[in-house]
């Protein structure tokens, strides 16, 4: 078939996709299911950390919060990594950094030293999605980038569920040492497979080397520069921001809490209904996928219905008199699922904004978005809880502030990324009716 007849997201020289292609992403893609886990092994074991290390909610927020600093901190850095050393090496690395982390946590004795883990862990958390974006772009076709991100968050969240429905478990069963430690085994698994099995490209699909006159830090400065300056790159990381962070802040640490403390729930009811947010996930995920896939038109209304629906049920249980029917509570961790899709969007505005050599530099300025906005919520909860005694009405509202200030951002770029979006499609068309058959 001549190229002149591909469609604009099929590209020349696009990797084919097939059953070898499912083979080398899912072990990508189960090292970031790992990495979710670990991640988010906190959030179901908040409150014994509580009594374990001797601490109040803000020192509790600050595990998350250092956790997340450095994976957000890590981000530019790690896309840069990608870019140049490609896939194996980072995720290699990530996995390496983020079981020392997980394992070093089961054996803190302090406060300090459990700091210090979490923090590691975060460093090698941070490696993880960006490589696997990466490894989806490098095996698959472009139209099938919305659908393999999707699924590779779905498969993250599906990691979120195994640590609220079975580390939850074992933390209760057989004790906090013992159950970190032995999820930590899932670390050495996946570094196993990916040493033997994973490539960062299929045969004969090479990414072309890139000439280039800046080396070093001028590199660096460069390759960040340039695509900051793409609109589509800006208004990915501001859906991002936007999206993300009420679901993250409610399943890494301040749901069980809320639910427990606020709403009076037993700790099994609680830890039922954060599974519902990561099944709700998990289904909508598939939905938007499909959506963003076959309508692109739809990516900016699904991102802003997404944060509407969000800001709505979030109000709810804050300003119900009393406590909130069930009724209510579910329906809010049902429309909290929505968070993790409508962020995976955020990547769709910035993959056709950047060329191959900036995709990894791209997804992690992306990828910031929205833990800059889960750190400084999970923040500002634990100071207004502690500023407060404990009033969760008042903590809660810190993230209507936050989903205002990404929506302002979203309106102001929109246009501007449309256009420059619109102007690369003519000129893809155009060069591909000059590619011999």
């Amino acid at each position: 078939m001549s190229s002149a007849t591909s469609s604009s997201d099929t590209l020349p020289g696009d990797p084919p996709g097939g059953r070898r292609a499912v083979a080398v992403w899912s072990i990508g893609v189960a090292v970031y299911f790992v990495a979710v886990i670990f991640r988010t092994s906190l959030g179901v074991a908040g409150l014994d950390a509580v009594e374990r290390f001797h601490i109040n909610a803000s020192a509790l927020s600050t595990f998350s919060i250092l956790q997340l600093l450095v994976y957000a901190g890590m981000q530019i850095p790690v896309g840069l990594m990608v870019d140049r050393l490609g896939t194996k090496k980072v995720l290699t690395l990530g996995v390496v950094l983020f079981t020392v982390g997980q394992l070093g946590f089961a054996f803190s004795s302090s406060y300090g030293m459990a700091l210090v883990s979490r923090a590691l862990l975060g460093c090698g958390d941070a490696m993880t999605f960006i490589s696997v974006l990466r490894l989806g772009t490098r095996w698959f076709p472009a139209r099938r980038g919305p659908l393999v991100a999707q699924l590779a968050g779905l498969v993250g969240m599906a990691g979120n569920l195994v640590s609220t429905l079975v580390l939850a478990r074992l933390l209760h069963g057989i004790g906090w040492e013992a159950a970190f430690a032995g999820s930590a085994l899932a670390g050495v698994v996946v570094l196993v497979l990916m040493l033997l099995f994973l490539k960062d490209h299929p045969e004969g699909f090479e990414p072309a080397p890139v000439p280039t006159t800046h080396k070093g830090a001028a590199y660096v400065r460069r390759q960040i520069a340039v695509t900051w300056r793409e609109p589509g790159t800006r208004l990915g990381l501001w859906v991002h921001f936007s999206t993300q962070f009420p679901a993250m802040v409610f399943l890494l640490l301040w749901g069980l809490p809320f639910l427990v403390e606020a709403q009076g729930l037993s700790r099994g009811t609680a830890g039922e209904l954060l599974t519902l947010v990561v099944l709700s996930n998990m289904v909508i995920g598939l939905v938007y996928g499909q959506i963003v896939a076959r309508h692109h038109a739809a990516r900016l209304p699904l991102a802003l219905g997404t944060v509407a629906t969000t800001a709505v049920m979030w109000a709810m249980p804050v300003v119900w008199p009393g406590q909130a029917p069930m009724w209510l509570l579910v329906l809010m961790c049902v429309v909290l699922g929505a968070c993790g899709p409508a962020s995976m969007i955020g990547f769709d505005f910035a993959r056709p904004a950047n060329p191959p050599e900036r995709q990894g530099t791209a997804s992690g300025i992306v990828n910031m978005g929205g833990f800059i906005a889960s750190m400084t919520t999970l923040l500002a909860v634990g100071v207004l809880l502690d500023a407060t005694g404990e009033n969760y009405r008042v903590a809660f509202s810190a993230v209507f502030v936050l989903e205002a200030l990404g929506v302002s951002q979203i309106l102001r770029l929109r246009r501007r990324a449309a256009r420059a979006e619109r102007e690369r499609l003519v000129a893809s068309r155009v060069a591909s009716v000059h590619v011999p058959v």
